[in-house]
């Protein structure tokens, strides 16, 4: 009995999940609820159709300059990010946020409810994966899938948060209530957790020097930095250029737009799919809310076994999951299948976050993976404009949205078999690291 409180302790030292790397992914997991600011307009989709007069492809519509922005802003965000760090980039994000939020609950027409989310979009560019992704990726090597699964829970957490506050704000006031809410929120919780909690690691390297030169530590055991070593580099890596030429970069950027043509066609219409199915308003409000709040678990749970499983298989999974959620959509509003469609979509959509870059990581490498990773998130453009306007237009033409849900079924199937063809393209694999396909 007397060893296990010791094994903990090892177990604990040997953690990279402690010390100042524990308070930064808590810091970016806060920063990363700024994601969840995206989420408002969804949760608010009825009142702000009502108040502003919009049809619901004029709703949808409200996705082309959010998504542009957001699209073309994150390498600009991630250029900030290595040229000025992640602290300051992720402050500006959570102030600009605040603004945009102020002018957004003023907004009187749909021009001007176009021009507040195209802010919107400017803020997560830089509250966004890049920034995130690229000071947890400083901190961490062997635990580098936990903790981007917890910070990138953020988002999830944010996001579920948004929905149930400003639906409870709105319903005891209005839809611009809540949006002040919202600003409050950017300013109370996401601007203090960036300037004081998150740090980039090389600046608190030079903090931290000192500390650890002068610590006491017994002779011939090394002084347990709170800092983890350094990621390997990875000689084998290939650059955007050499990546460009290949089929899995293609196979992936193309399975990125399926993806993200039916997350956001769903995310964007939960509430009005639901609705139309005979929900109450405040019912399809919670299970959108439910949906969201699932990929907080999903992404620690994904990151976690990121870290011991195939990541090859994780992906195959994930979209196998994701396929499912969609061919249950045929069977809604039954009271058994909404349960196993907010399941399946909700953990599937969520965990793609993470088992993504780590499979961009396993078939190019490393070394240049924010630059490869960030050229296939161009797909976000088309994909996540494109399936609200298609699920929008169906909608309107025929009344209902099944040929929706039969569109989104035939994507994810192709995406699917598409990611079987997937490979290691560093010039073969190595032993006992099969690749993808």
């Amino acid at each position: 009995m007397s060893d296990r409180p010791q094994s903990l302790r090892a177990r604990f030292a040997a953690s990279e999940l402690r010390g100042r790397a524990l308070w930064v992914v808590i810091g970016c997991l806060v920063c990363q609820m700024g994601l969840g600011l995206t989420y408002v307009k969804s949760g608010l989709s009825a009142d702000l159709i009502e108040a502003l007069g919009m049809t619901r492809a004029q709703f949808s519509g409200a996705n082309t300059p959010q998504l542009a922005v957001q699209s073309l802003a994150s390498p600009l965000a991630g250029f900030l990010t290595v040229r000025y760090g992640a602290k300051v980039v992720l402050t500006a994000s959570a102030l600009l946020f605040a603004v945009v939020f102020v002018g957004f609950s003023q907004v009187e027409s749909v021009a001007g409810f176009y021009f507040a989310i195209a802010g919107v979009g400017l803020g997560a560019a830089g509250m966004g994966d890049v920034s995130v992704g690229h000071v947890v990726a400083q901190w961490f090597r062997r635990h580098r899938g936990l903790a981007l699964g917890i910070a990138y829970a953020g988002s999830n957490l944010g996001g579920s948060a948004m929905v149930w506050l400003t639906g409870a704000v709105a319903a005891r006031s209005d839809f611009r209530m809540a949006l002040l809410a919202v600003a409050v929120f950017s300013l109370v919780v996401l601007l203090p957790a960036a300037f004081f909690l998150v740090r980039d690691r090389e600046a608190t390297r030079e903090e931290l020097r000192g500390e650890q030169a002068s610590a006491h530590t017994p002779a011939g055991t090394p002084p347990a930095s709170p800092i983890p070593p350094a990621p390997v580099a990875d000689e084998t890596s290939l650059d955007l250029r050499a990546a460009l030429r290949t089929r899995t970069f293609w196979i992936l950027t193309t399975t990125l737009f399926a993806f993200f043509f039916y997350f956001n066609g769903i995310l964007d219409h939960f509430v009005l799919i639901l609705t139309d199915a005979g929900l109450s308003h405040e019912e399809a409000a919670t299970r959108l809310s439910q949906t969201i709040g699932l990929g907080i678990v999903s992404k620690v749970v994904g990151g976690y076994l990121a870290d011991r499983v195939s990541q090859e298989r994780a992906i195959l999974y994930d979209y196998g999951l994701l396929a499912l959620s969609s061919v249950v959509l045929l069977f809604l509003p039954n009271a058994v299948v909404l349960p196993v469609f907010v399941l399946s979509y909700g953990f599937s959509q969520a965990a793609r976050d993470v088992v993504w870059p780590l499979a961009v990581e396993r078939c190019f490498g490393a070394r240049h993976l924010g630059s490869i990773y960030g050229a296939m998130t161009l797909a976000l453009l088309p994909g996540a404009a494109l399936g609200p306007l298609a699920a929008a237009a169906l909608r309107d033409a025929l009344g209902d949205y099944r040929m929706a849900f039969v569109l989104f079924i035939a994507l994810n199937a192709a995406a699917l078999a598409a990611l079987f063809f997937v490979r290691d393209e560093r010039g073969g694999t190595t032993p006992g690291s099969p690749g993808i396909a």
